[in-house]
Parts: C-alpha cells; structure tokens; sequence
C-alpha cells in the first residue's frame, strides 16, 4: 500500500486554511458569540443608520453565503457560517433598535410632568430620581410625548414618599438625553434609547401623589416586594450595613453613603454590589450544595430519587426569584442565564461549568440585548467567567499537577488564584470604561470575598428561610458583621498611599483588538493561537499612543479645557461639573475641577481667553456683556462666545455659539499637518443614527 499522493493542484494556503479549520471541530460553538458579536459591533459603527431595503439585502446575502458554504465542503464551511453569524448579529442589534423606538423630547421644557414610577434610584450627587411612565406633558400630543422620563428631585421634598405604581405631578424641567461630552466619548443619548428614555431633567418643587400606588402588572408588583423588602432589611439591620443587604438583596443601592461608595470603587470592591455572576452563583450555589447534602442524609430519599437533581431544579427556582427581586437588570439577567445553563446541564448529566455554557448564555444575551455587548458589566463579567475557566480547566488537564499542598491550603491558594486570574482579565475593560486601576484590589478581594462566600450570602438565604417564623434577626446579625468587615478593609486600602492609578481612555479600536487577541489564545486549537499574544500587545501599544485633545469645548460653550504641560487646564471653577469631571477622567488626570481650573492663565479682560493652536489665535469670551463684545471685529482664527452676538462680527474669525453647539454638541480642536485646526464634533462621530437624530 502506497499513501496517496497529496492533490498539487490546489494551492498550499486553501490547504492550509482547511487543516487549520478542521482542527477547530468541537470548538465551532465557542465561536459563534464572538461572530454575533461582532455584527452586533458593526451595526453600531455604522455612521449612518442603514435603510430598510439594507435589511433585505442582508437577509439575501445571508442566504447565498449559506448556499455557497454547502457547495464549498465541510472544511471550510464554518468561514461561511461565521459570516452569516455575524450578518446576523449587524440584523438582531438593527431590529432591537426600531423595536425600542419611541419619542425623544425636542426642546427644553418648564412645566406640570405627571406620570406613574415605575423606579426609584438616586443620583451621583446623591439625589433621588424618579421614573416615570404613562406620561403626561401640558399641550403636548400623546404621540410626542415621550414614553418614559427621569426627573431628579431637589429642594424641600418629603411631603409624598414615592412608591411602585403611584401617579404623581410635579413642575419641573426636562430635556432630552445628553449627547458625549467630548467627540467619541460615552453617549448616553444611546444608552437613553434603549431604556426608552425620551428626557431627563430635575424640579425644585415638592412631588404630589395623584393616585396611591396601584400594582396593575406583574413588573410593579415585584416592585413593590422589592422595595418593601429593601425597607424590611434596613429596619432590621439599621447602619450602612443595612444599606449594603439592601442592595445585596433587592439590588436598591439608595442606603448606601456615596463615600463607602467611593472606597469600595477604589478597592475593587464595587462588584460585590451589582448583582451579577458571584452573587447569583453564590445564592444557588448554597441552595445547591445545602439542599444536596441535606437530602442525601435521608437513605430512604438518597436511594430512591436524583437528589441532585432535585437541587439543581429548586436553585434554579431560587435563581429565577432572585431575579425578579433583584430589579432583573441587565447584569443580574446575564448571571441567571449562566447559572441556568449550568444548572440544565446538571439536569441533563452535561459537565456544569464549561466554555461551552459560557457561549450559550453569551448566545442568549445578545439575542435578548445586543446593546448589552457595549457595557462594561457584560464585557467584564465575561471576561473573568472565561479566564476562570479556562486556567483552571488547563492545569486540571495537567498530567502531573504543578504542587501539591494540604487541603487546607488548596483552599487559600484557590482564592488567590481566583482573584488573580478575574483582575487581570477584567483589569482592562475596568481602566478603559472608568480610567482607574485599583493596585491593592487583589488584597481587597483576597479578605473580603471568602466572607462573602461563606458568611454573607449563605446568612442572607438562612435569614430568607426563618423570616416567616419571625427569626430572621438570627441570620441577620452574622450578615451584618460580615458586611461591616467587608466596609472597613474597603475604607482600609482605599486610604492606602497610591491605592488608585488614573488610566487614560483608549482609542475605539484598543479593546476590541484586545479581546479578540486574548479570545484566540484561549479558544484557538494549535500554534496560530500565539498569534494573540501579538494582538494584545498592539492593543496596549495603540493604547498607550492614544492623544488627548488639545482643546475641548463644551456644548454650553461655558467650558474649554485646554491641555498643558502639566495636564489639562479649566477655565472655570465651577460650572459644567460633570463635563469637566468627564475630560480629566478619561486624561487619567488626579485632580478636581478647581485644581485644574488653577492651571489656566488668563490674558486679557477677566473671563476671557486667549490661546494659540498651531499658530491660530482661539478666543473664548464669557461673563458680561460678552454678546456686544463677541460684535467686535475679529482677526483670523476661532471665535466662542457663550452668548451670541448681536450682530455677526466683520472679520474673517470663525464663531462658535451655544446656537452653533446645539446642532453639533461637544467639540474637539485638533491641528493637522497644514498648521491649520481641524473641528470635530461630537454629532459627527456619534453619526446620523435613531439616537442621535431623536436628540436632534
């Protein structure tokens, strides 16, 4: 017998590429959220909002790469599939975005708001806000009112405690969502548009009750347990302690003081709040293994029933109760899809933790939400499920075990393990979306979540199970001395010297590089997964290229920030507080407003400034009767005015207005190789999309 000649008629790389492809057999389906993904993440780079007939086209496409992949062969089908996947992905995000339309308010509006809460949260400065739907706006048609508003409450309130299902009306101002501050940055008009947000805004008068509170659905209903349970637990359990079940357990988050919030952010503690992966694995997980091991001590029932079963099926009940009364975000979702897959793969004898449950609940998230692929809580929630998964599953696999060390020590080396592993993979997704590092967070974790573990959560299900006999205090009080020691070691390292290190944002492309490189080290069979090792690398080198804008300008032209020597320096005080927290964030800057604003020199009368871009003079003029000094003549170069003037100024200056920034938002000046400034916008980037044409 001879072997058979290899067919030198087809060229080495098509060979290549199939030897390669079918080495990937049994890992096609790690591969299918990536390529949902990534349609999902074309969908919204788009600048320009694709038109029906696009969709049609698509769907035509789709089906002839499907026919070509079967007249291609099996070897190199799953490049077809992969497209068509991600066809999909760019058809699923199109069609979540229509189905969540609804009207945007166009205008700045003053006047009666009525409308039924349907939330209550608070802001971050602290305010409760309320929000409403069923809306009522005063001579207003019902088919441009928006369907839902925010409205924050100041001044003297507490005449009307607001709750779940209760009409209410209030004088206040709203407007519609916000746009970036600065040109590419986060658009929360976005984010706005799938919660069918169509305004926001604040009042200063009191709130009044119209109608009590009426549960007339099942979603006001939960709200309404939540919120007593919430009340419930602080009763119980007065002190920030309380405010920290509260949120542990009905994931209101309101009894919390903003400085614990502030310390469990710097000590990378912040995730032990939002309901998310740990704390619904570790919920079923108690309910699992107590129930497992409660009935197995009864022989009649060990021998005669799946006991295992019968605790997968009851956790993932408690699960599904857990997420109604966690407020069902889109977080603690994603964390009961997981446990859910793994939980039916016990159900159905699969192995419950694996890359593959991963993919699935991946799968079904991006179905159910493709605008989730965006926030930091999928990316990062992912990215540590993964990464856990996927070191451990490796040195189980291991032939021979790299140590051996006593049981009781397997168990410390385990969570350290753990902790090191989910901060390095989440460690990058964290920097990029909130510019920071936590330095000493592995130390936070490492003391705080085994009594997370092993004291808080199992406490809160024992305190679930007594609180119909009335003996739920029992549970409570181990719980509340788990919490507090978990709040002190966060206000211990947040105060620790050089707890928090400020990270500049990355470009557009930095994470998706990045994570597409980690993702085929981990889920590529053979030596091309090396490969991604270069990926990651070019991701932190385009990271750390990335440039600030010289200058930013505001869209209330009350604000520039210019960049210096010694970062970026403010010309106000106070004012636009939030914008100019937003810019010295994302320049991985340390400093306040007011630290910044002491950088700045001012030349000329006070209030003005005078700058050189590249050889062009920028004036920004404020305070008073700057609308009569923006009309004076002007020489060459750029023009702000935070009023416009009275009449155009002769001369051949470019003006910027508040006028001029309303159709075009936040600016950025950039100076191009000609020596000349280049403008970009805000609305350019954010392109001509459902949102942004709403804002408009």
């Amino acid at each position: 017998m001879y072997a058979a000649e290899p067919d030198r008629t087809r060229p080495a790389l098509l060979t290549g590429l199939e030897t390669a492809l079918l080495a990937q057999r049994g890992y096609l389906l790690l591969w299918a959220p990536i390529c949902l993904g990534a349609g999902v993440g074309l969908y919204f780079a788009l600048p320009v909002e694709p038109d029906w007939s696009l969709y049609g086209w698509a769907i035509v496409v789709a089906a002839l790469i499907i026919g070509a992949g079967w007249w291609a062969g099996e070897a190199v089908r799953p490049l077809f599939m992969a497209m068509v996947l991600i066809i999909v992905g760019a058809l699923l995000a199109g069609a979540r975005a229509h189905s969540v339309a609804a009207p945007v308010l166009g205008f700045r509006y003053y006047g009666p708001i009525e409308g039924r809460v349907v939330a209550i949260d608070r802001s971050a400065s602290d305010k409760i806000r309320l929000t409403l739907d069923h809306v009522m706006l005063e001579r207003m048609a019902p088919d441009r009112t928006p369907a839902r508003v925010r409205v924050s409450l100041h001044g003297q309130q507490g005449f009307v405690d607001p709750a779940p299902g209760m009409v209410v009306i209030l004088t206040g101002h709203l407007s519609a969502p916000g746009g970036p501050v600065e040109p590419g940055g986060f658009d929360f008009a976005r984010k706005a548009w799938f919660d069918r947000l169509g305004a926001v805004g604040y009042t200063r008068s009191p709130v009044l009750a119209l109608e009590p509170a009426k549960a007339n659905s099942l979603a006001l209903r939960v709200f309404q347990i939540r919120r007593y349970l919430s009340q419930a637990v602080q009763d119980r359990m007065p002190g920030k302690a309380g405010g920290f079940a509260a949120a542990l357990t009905t994931g209101d988050r309101s009894g919390i003081p903003q400085e614990d919030l502030e310390d469990l952010r710097k000590s990378n503690l912040a995730h032990l709040l939002a309901i998310s992966g740990l704390h619904m694995g570790l919920l079923t997980g108690v309910i699992f293994g107590g129930l497992r091991v409660a009935l197995s001590l009864i022989p009649a029932l060990a021998l005669r029933v799946p006991v295992k079963k019968i605790a997968a099926a009851t956790a993932l009940v408690a699960g599904f109760a857990y997420l109604l009364l966690s407020g069902g975000t889109v977080s603690t979702q994603r964390a009961f899809i997981m446990v859910s897959v793994m939980l039916c793969a016990v159900l159905l004898d699969q192995r419950a933790i694996s890359l593959r449950s991963v993919a699935i609940a991946a799968i079904i998230v991006l179905v159910l939400r493709p605008e989730s692929l965006f926030s930091p809580g999928f990316q990062m929630s992912f990215a540590a499920t993964i990464a856990l998964i996927a070191v451990f599953g490796g040195l189980r696999d291991l032939p021979v075990q790299p140590w051996r060390l006593p049981k009781l020590a397997q168990g410390a080396v385990a969570l350290l393990m753990s902790s090191a592993v989910a901060g390095a993979a989440t460690a990058p997704f964290g920097a990029a979306h909130f510019n920071q590092i936590a330095d000493y967070g592995l130390i936070a974790n490492f003391l705080s979540v085994p009594v997370m573990g092993a004291l808080v959560m199992p406490a809160a299900v024992i305190a679930a199970l007594l609180a119909p006999f009335g003996l739920e205090q029992l549970a409570l009080e181990p719980m509340r001395w788990g919490l507090l020691w978990i709040l002190g070691v966060s206000s211990w390292v947040a105060g620790l010297d050089g707890s928090v290190t400020r990270i500049m944002a990355p470009g557009p492309w930095v994470l998706p590089v990045m994570s597409i490189g980690a993702l085929v080290v981990i889920l590529w069979q053979g030596r091309a997964r090396y490969g991604g090792i270069g990926l990651i690398a070019a991701g932190l080198m385009i990271w750390t290229q990335t440039e600030r804008p010289p200058v930013l300008i505001s869209e209330t032209a009350g604000l520039i920030g210019v960049m210096t020597a010694d970062g970026r320096a403010l010309n106000k005080v106070k004012g636009d507080g939030f914008a100019a927290g937003i810019w010295l964030e994302n320049d991985g800057d340390t400093v306040d407003q007011s630290a910044a604003a002491a950088r700045l020199v001012f030349q000329g009368q006070k209030g003005d400034l005078v700058l050189d871009l590249a050889g062009t003079e920028i004036r920004h003029l404020s305070g008073r009767a700057v609308a009569s000094r923006a009309s004076a003549p002007c020489g060459p170069g750029i023009l702000i005015s935070t009023r416009a003037p009275d009449q155009a100024p002769s001369g051949p200056c470019q003006v910027i207005t508040p006028d001029t920034l309303r159709d075009t938002g936040s600016l950025a000046l950039w100076p191009d190789d000609q020596g000349k400034i280049r403008i970009v916008s805000a609305r350019d980037q954010a392109g001509d999309r459902l949102w942004s044409r709403a804002q408009r």
